[in-house]
């Protein structure tokens, strides 16, 4: 164990000590944010790439504990979660079982399988769950999973918080749709669907106005030629999560690694900053590591570009440090690191979306487990030595399934009937009512989700069905916001299905309001994922 890292830690917990005695009411008094319905004054979304439940906590709390490998040895109160049983193990009903991978590189750095909108559903094989092979990117990858022994960190999180194993993408489909669904349960245009390049087929269903692929925003610099946006047209343009929290005057901001432009050329921003990620599966060599340095910046990834009156187009930065959170040029998108400074100067916004930098962000191909646990434990221990940690939380959640193997099928809350397009009971996902947007086919796969806070329960599994617009729908209603559909009809008209944040399931089982925070403060290393230590 590294002393050099405990005594800098030791150091932290004594310096919070003395942090943490300001009040939150002070706190709340540092800015012009609502009063909210909960005691949660600060939520942070950690928004990861492409995992299931099932590929992450398939065997939870059971880890294979071999011999060089960080140990993850579970409480003996940990409730289970609905993983894979023994039968599913051994006798699946895919063509190969399931099979644990591995700390190893060949395990880590995996190609990043199938998960379109449609492939995703021929997997679901109305409710069969037996056709994930289909989406393997090479032999049956995509029906493996990782246990405590890779992802030891987030089994540690889910020891002492709360974990979801009944949660799901609103939809079907890859990046795009589940960052647009965060921002504002809608993939479908209510006004104008703007768009330049190839964009037809599997990324944008056009007779539908309606998007399912991962076409870039329109309105970004550094976007590709295939792109798309939601056009400004009158009452019926289309709203994000960040007009309501305009209208109420609640600080945000959505924080991505590799925003800030690397030049200008001809007025035009370009994003060509590079990171890397996890050193090596060994850390002690780090003289030969498994990622090269590559791209930074991702635009699908960013929901907020895809809306012509919430665009940052050439990545503009604040107008000065204390303007991060508030409406100015830079319209609350910003670069990573202006994140953790508000957190350190006392100007943390009330709202932040932390979207890492593609070497970090967990999408098979271009990261790995290792490396997104870097940084989902240096951010978490550095909340947890800030001022504002009495108040917060932080919602660890995924944008998509990237066509591993899940068990579950989610509820179709929201049925589409497109030819050849919605599949999942075998020629359509169900009935949708008169006037419904199409190709918004979902529940779609079980995806992670959990709470890390002061507020969150202890060891805690929760089984309520919810998707990824509950964390829309929990910000909604804990700073009393309203919904998007308040702003997407004029009053008295309705259109049919829409903002999916109609149909979220709470969050709320996940945290403990009737009680007095838990002081537990639990820090963990960022290379083995495993307890430093806990107050």
């Amino acid at each position: 164990m590294n002393t050099d890292r405990i005594r800098i830690w030791n150091g932290a917990l004594a310096a919070l000590a003395v942090t943490t005695a300001l009040s939150t009411s002070v706190l709340a008094d540092e800015n012009d944010d609502a009063k909210t319905r909960t005691p949660i004054e600060h939520l942070v979304v950690i928004f990861f790439e492409n995992h299931t439940f099932d590929n992450y906590f398939a065997t939870y709390p059971n880890a294979a504990n071999p011999k060089g490998e960080p140990q993850f040895v579970a409480t003996d109160d940990t409730p289970t979660v609905n993983g894979l049983t023994a039968g599913l193990l051994t006798n699946n009903p895919n063509v190969a079982n399931p099979q644990r991978l591995d700390r190893v590189a060949s395990d880590l750095v995996t190609c990043s399988n199938d998960h379109g909108y449609t492939d995703e559903q021929k997997a679901v094989d109305s409710g069969l769950m037996d056709n994930f092979n289909l989406l393997s990117c090479t032999d049956n990858l995509s029906l493996d999973y990782y246990d405590g022994n890779t992802v030891t960190a987030l089994w540690n999180y889910a020891q002492h918080f709360a974990l979801n194993d009944n949660s799901f993408g609103s939809t079907f489909g890859p990046s795009t749709p589940g960052a647009l669904n965060l921002a504002s349960g809608e993939t479908h245009a209510i006004g104008t669907l703007k768009t330049l390049g190839n964009t037809t087929g599997d990324v944008l269903l056009a007779p539908y106005n309606t998007i399912i692929g991962d076409p870039d925003p329109i309105y970004d610099d550094c976007g590709s030629p295939d792109q798309a946006g939601f056009e400004a047209n009158g009452a019926l343009d289309n709203h994000n999560v960040g007009d309501l929290l305009n209208r109420k005057g609640v600080t945000w901001g959505w924080f991505q690694g590799g925003f800030t432009p690397t030049s200008v050329i001809a007025g035009k921003a370009v994003c060509n900053a590079t990171t890397v990620g996890h050193p090596g599966v060994d850390p002690a060599n780090p003289a030969d590591p498994i990622h090269k340095p590559i791209s930074a910046y991702s635009a699908h990834h960013n929901p907020f570009m895809y809306y012509l009156h919430s665009a940052n187009p050439h990545h503009l930065p604040p107008t000065s440090a204390a303007n991060v959170g508030k409406t100015d040029q830079a319209m609350h998108q910003y670069e990573l690191s202006l994140f953790f400074d508000a957190v350190d100067n006392g100007r943390m916004p009330a709202v932040s979306y932390l979207k890492p930098a593609r070497a970090q962000d967990d999408h098979p191909s271009n990261s790995d487990p290792l490396s997104a646990q870097m940084f989902l434990v240096d951010t978490i221990n550095h909340l947890q030595r800030s001022r504002y940690w009495a108040e917060t939380a932080v919602i660890i959640a995924w944008d998509d399934s990237d066509g591993w193997y899940d068990h579950v099928t989610g509820p179709i809350l929201n049925p589409s009937n497109v030819p050849s397009v919605d599949v999942v009971a075998g020629t359509t996902c169900g009935t949708p009512a008169a006037g419904a947007y199409l190709g918004r086919c979902g529940y779609g796969p079980r995806l992670p989700l959990l709470v890390v806070s002061p507020w969150a329960k202890l060891n805690f599994v929760d089984h309520t069905t919810t998707d990824q617009t509950s964390i829309l729908r929990f910000i909604e209603d804990n700073w009393s916001l309203g919904h998007i559909d308040d702003l997407d009809h004029p009053s008295g008209t309705t259109a049919g299905q829409t903002s999916f944040d109609q149909l979220a399931g709470s969050l709320d089982n996940m945290f403990d309001f009737a009680n007095e925070p838990r002081r537990e403060r639990l820090f963990l290393d960022d290379l083995t994922g495993q307890v430093i230590d806990s107050d």
